[in-house]
Order: structure tokens, then C-alpha cells, then sequence
């Protein structure tokens, strides 16, 4: 049996497939584990959710941003965006079969030693409590209230956690952290405008605090454990630390789809264009 991690997909199914054969993936025994993001952007939404529903006993996935938005979408409590690829989901004869396995997916999975999450865990939080936290929004997400928590999902604040916060603005900023975050400051304290891979101008500090990469404050509590991330493509796949591994390598910006093998700790990836790939996959060590 193997464990693959693959980036995130948005929707470009045909570089999955040709990762998945590249590896000799057999669902009879081997897991694809998912780091979110599966849908959206990219060419092929639909055929990649049903893709990912059919083999889905063999499939771990946690929500991603994106994933979350087609919900909220699909909910009718937040306009699609003009470069969203979301139609086919919406008016698919099995939308309502798709959108009910999706919602119950959760936010981080934990095993063999490595922790899955979209875009990653805070420095102030320990992997007990990053489960706990997401454990309240997988709650709501699988209750009557998960119309009202997905209307009030948007929103950059509050910008840090506290213990204090309760309701809706709670639950959003532990979504923040987990699907959304990139930059933040050693307590936490969210940069959501910085996208690449250095702080954007001006954003240098919030609060006279420095803002980094959320796994480079060097007294983040979950430093000595294995996090598999996406949701960050301008990194390539390289963050410097060998405990945080970045899957998202980019593909449905013309870069490369990456899956990663958890036993082996090797690397296949294939160029991409245009949601397709444009080379063979190739497979290398760490």
C-alpha cells in the first residue's frame, strides 16, 4: 500500500490522471491523499469532482478555499467571480449528490505521522488544538447552520485568534488560518494581501510584528511535525523547511501538478499548460 499527496488540482484532471499512471496508482490498494483545492480555475471542475467521488474510497481530502466557495456558491449566498469555472458543478444533473460528499469532507487529516491541510496552522496553535478548532467548522458545515456560517464566511477579519471570539467571526478566522493563510505574524495575526513568495511592499509588519511565512516563525508550536500544504504556488513547491512540504506547485497557472510519494519521499510532477500536461512526469527524490 502507498500514500500520494497531490497539490492542488482546480480542476485540472488530465495532468491527475497522468500522475496517477505515471505511479502506477492502484485504488484496489493505494490512497490519494488531496491537500484541497479540487475544483475551480481550471478546465475540467466537474470531471474532476466526479473523478475524485467515484474513487473516493480510496481518497482523503480537505477543503480548500475554493472548494468552500463553490459550497457557498452552490448555496446562493455568494456570487460566482468572473474567472470562476463553476457552471457545469452548478447545473449538473448529480450537483446535489457531489455537493452533499463534499461538504462533509474536513479541514485537516492526521496520520502516519503527517498532518493534511489546505494552506496551514498558525505558529500559536499545537496540532491538537489546530484539530479541535477545525472540528468546530466541520461541525457547523455538516449542521442547519452551514448556509449561515458559509453567507458569513467572507471576510479578512478578525485578523488574529483569540480564546474570546465566539459565533461566526470564530469560526472564520480558523477557516482563515486553514484555508487561507500565507503571511501572519509570530502571534498569528493574518497578512491576507501578501501572495508571493516574500511579503508584498508595505506589509513588512502588522503591529510592529514581522510577517513571515506562516512554517518560518521559529517558535511555531507545530514545528516538529510533518505538514503537507497547497494553496501557495508562487513557493514551487520548495518552502525551506523539510516539515512543512508545499504541494502546490501551480498547475493551472501554467505550472507543474506535483504528487508526492508519503512512504518514499519522492517527487512526480509534469509540466502543465493550459489544465493539460506538456511533458512526461517524471519522478525524483526530495
Amino acid at each position: 500500500m502507498s500514500t500520494y499527496v497531490v497539490g492542488d488540482i482546480q480542476g485540472c484532471l488530465q495532468p491527475l490522471k497522468c500522475l496517477l499512471r505515471a505511479v502506477d496508482f492502484n485504488p484496489e490498494s493505494d490512497v490519494l491523499w488531496s491537500v484541497g483545492d479540487i475544483v475551480n480555475r481550471g478546465p475540467k471542475s466537474l470531471k474532476s469532482l466526479r473523478f475524485l467521488y467515484r474513487m473516493r474510497r480510496s481518497l482523503v481530502v480537505v477543503l480548500g478555499n475554493h472548494d468552500l466557495h463553490l459550497l457557498a456558491v452552490a448555496a446562493g449566498v455568494r456570487d460566482p467571480s468572473r474567472s470562476d469555472t463553476l457552471d457545469k458543478i452548478l447545473q449538473a444533473p448529480d450537483r446535489e449528490e457531489l455537493l452533499h460528499w463534499l461538504v462533509q469532507q474536513p479541514l485537516i487529516h492526521h496520520e502516519h505521522g503527517h498532518t493534511l491541510v489546505h494552506a496551514g496552522i498558525p505558529p500559536q496553535w499545537t496540532l491538537p488544538q489546530a484539530m479541535g478548532y477545525a472540528g468546530e467548522v466541520e461541525a457547523v458545515l455538516r449542521s442547519p447552520d452551514c448556509v449561515a456560517f458559509l453567507k458569513a464566511m467572507y471576510g479578512n477579519e478578525p485578523a488574529r485568534w483569540s480564546d474570546h471570539l465566539q459565533g461566526m467571526e470564530r469560526l472564520r478566522v480558523i477557516t482563515n488560518y486553514l484555508t487561507r493563510m500565507r503571511y501572519c505574524t509570530p502571534d498569528g495575526t493574518l497578512d491576507l494581501i501578501s501572495k508571493d513568495s516574500s511579503p508584498t511592499p508595505g506589509v513588512a509588519s502588522v503591529g510592529g510584528q514581522k510577517v513571515d511565512a506562516w512554517f518560518n516563525h521559529p517558535q511555531r508550536k507545530t514545528g516538529n511535525d510533518r505538514i503537507l500544504f497547497g494553496h501557495w504556488a508562487t513557493l514551487g513547491g520548495a518552502s525551506g523547511d523539510p516539515n512543512a512540504i508545499a504541494l502546490d506547485t501551480g498547475c493551472v497557472w501554467n505550472g507543474a501538478m506535483s504528487l508526492y510519494h508519503l512512504e518514499s519521499e519522492t517527487w512526480t510532477r509534469c509540466a502543465c499548460q493550459d489544465g493539460k500536461c506538456q511533458e512526461a512526469a517524471v519522478t525524483a527524490p526530495a
